[in-house]
């Protein structure tokens, strides 16, 4: 078992205050803690039961995502999709939701290029996750990418190293660190990304299997 002895913006700051997550939702919607909110079409909050056990946080909303309102509905979303049902993790027993809740894009012609939040825009919407976490009371959290990881446990936590533990921080839910499925996307060794995929499934397993201590 290994102890996070720090944490990060969403268990380090104040948070939202809100009764359930739909109320929380209603608090979000004309969010403008941070400049995000000026091109993005809507907030993006997080999906699924309020007694979920299971907790996944990606990274921010994708194109498709900020046009539905929905998260994980892009191809990564259905990726996700495909590796939990591998996994015999039922999507039922999750919410999931973003570490920042609007897209943040390049503009390149008619397209909108994904670009990386950074420190302050994700510590800006840490208000939302940590209420998130506080309403939900998970029996695990998984981080998908480096981006929630820090929101959670901070910049001393590095995706790497962690990949595939499960971290206890001290008064926190356990944390099973993970890579964010738009990764498996990227990458063009058919070989590499097929090994990149089953490691992935296995994390998702791990998930499903957990039982607290």
């Amino acid at each position: 078992m290994t102890i996070a002895a720090n944490v990060g913006p969403a268990w380090a700051l104040e948070v939202a205050n809100a009764d359930s997550i739909a109320e929380l939702w209603h608090q979000a919607e004309d969010c403008t803690r941070c400049d995000l909110y000026r091109n993005a079409t809507q907030i993006v909050f997080g999906e699924g039961s309020g007694k979920a056990e299971i907790v996944l946080i990606g990274e921010q909303p994708g194109d498709q995502e900020d046009l539905t309102g929905r998260p994980f509905v892009g191809p990564a979303g259905r990726l996700l999709d495909h590796c939990l049902e591998e996994a015999g993790l039922d999507r039922q027993r999750c919410y999931v939701t973003n570490a920042v809740k609007h897209f943040k894009f390049t503009p390149r012609g008619k397209r909108r290029l994904h670009a990386k939040p950074d420190a302050g825009e994700i510590r800006r919407c840490a208000w939302w996750l940590g209420a998130e976490l506080n309403i939900l009371q998970p029996k695990l959290v998984v981080t998908l990418g480096a981006s929630a990881l820090y929101a959670l446990l901070g910049p001393k936590a590095k995706l790497t190293p962690e990949r595939g533990h499960i971290l206890h921080p001290t008064n926190h839910p356990p944390v099973l660190v993970t890579i964010h499925p738009s990764y498996l996307l990227r990458i063009r060794n058919e070989a590499d990304r097929d090994q990149q995929r089953r490691d992935f499934v296995s994390d998702l397993h791990k998930a499903a299997e957990f039982r607290p201590r």
